[in-house]
């Protein structure tokens, strides 16, 4: 693949989503071809988890989202890293190792379920405190069940650290971020440059290979 393939993971109020758009907008104006996406994705598995979860809760939830996941790197993900894309996708396998341990899954079987997805190349994880994000939480409102307070914000900083050390023992190119309460275009700013010396990095490879 000529393309790059990075994640943005994190607590719910740090500020994924917007940093995930800026930084699209900031490596598309440097003239990267980018391709910004999510996950839940947009698709009928990502939207039935992402609207659905006071139905289907648990192992069930955990293997929506998995399955989710395999569709959403068939049918956009790899096609766009084949194009030579940038793919920048909002929350990934380190979500799942969070948000389904918070809903009682066992880390074992998440592990499982998530064991074939395509490891980025780049995979970061942005951290703040948990009286920051319980208070963006709480001024914007909740999205779902998993977040009810600060908490439930400190249990998800947690698991987050856990699945920052999980991870990076199976060989994941992780980059954890203090972001404290700096505005998500510093945090975007930050991250440009090391992911267009990647890109560039990798696009020389293919033209040498």
């Amino acid at each position: 693949m000529s393309g790059l393939f990075v994640t943005i993971d994190g607590p719910a109020g740090v500020g994924k989503t917007t940093t995930v758009r800026l930084l699209a907008q900031c490596l598309a104006d440097r003239g990267y071809r980018v391709y910004a996406t999510a996950e839940p994705s947009g698709g009928l598995l990502g939207e039935t988890a992402r609207h659905h979860t006071e139905t289907y809760r648990g192992h069930s939830l955990a293997c929506l989202v998995a399955a989710d996941r395999y569709h959403h790197l068939a049918t956009e993900i790899r096609p766009h890293l084949h194009a030579g894309h940038i793919v920048i996708c909002d929350r990934y396998v380190a979500s799942s190792y969070v948000l389904q341990r918070m809903d009682g899954v066992p880390r074992t079987f998440v592990e499982a379920i998530n064991s074939a997805a395509d490891r980025p190349d780049l995979a970061i994880v942005l951290r703040a405190p948990s009286a920051i994000v319980a208070a963006r939480v709480a001024a914007r409102g909740a999205h779902n069940r998993f977040h009810t307070g600060q908490t439930t914000s400190e249990h998800e900083i947690a698991l987050y650290e856990e699945a920052v050390q999980r991870l990076a023992a199976r060989r994941y190119p992780i980059l954890a971020i203090d972001t404290g309460d700096a505005p998500p275009g510093d945090i975007a700013d930050h991250l440009v440059t090391r992911i267009a010396d990647l890109k560039d990095h990798a696009s020389r490879n293919v033209a040498t290979a």
